[in-house]
């Protein structure tokens, strides 16, 4: 330590704050980058939540009512037979009156 630095406090100390500074400024850095994605995504979010649903509607399309309704009758001619299935053994009349209902389906 020499006779200036206690003469002149603030030219010894001007080191560390650029030191301080600069570390500052380099956390800051990402804080940075990471609010203007934010703001980025937020500006462009319509656009972005548009293009996701074009790209599942391109992996996965829409059914049609048909298509919908003959699921739908499938599902429920399948649930019929389960049904006939399992009262095969008790009431076999059932039974066959299920599995006619199913096939009509």
């Amino acid at each position: 330590m020499s006779f200036l630095n206690i003469a002149f406090p603030a030219t010894s100390a001007i080191p560390m704050a650029e030191v301080a500074i600069s570390s500052f400024l380099a956390s800051l850095r990402p804080l940075l980058g990471l609010g203007l994605f934010a703001s980025v995504f937020v500006v462009f979010k319509p656009l972005l939540s548009g293009i996701a649903q074009a790209l599942k509607l391109v992996v996965a399309p829409k059914k049609t009512r048909e298509e919908k309704t003959a699921l739908r009758n499938l599902r429920n001619a399948l649930a019929i037979r389960r049904i006939a299935n399992d009262l095969d053994r008790s009431s076999p009349n059932m039974a066959a009156e299920l599995r006619a209902l199913a096939s009509r389906g």
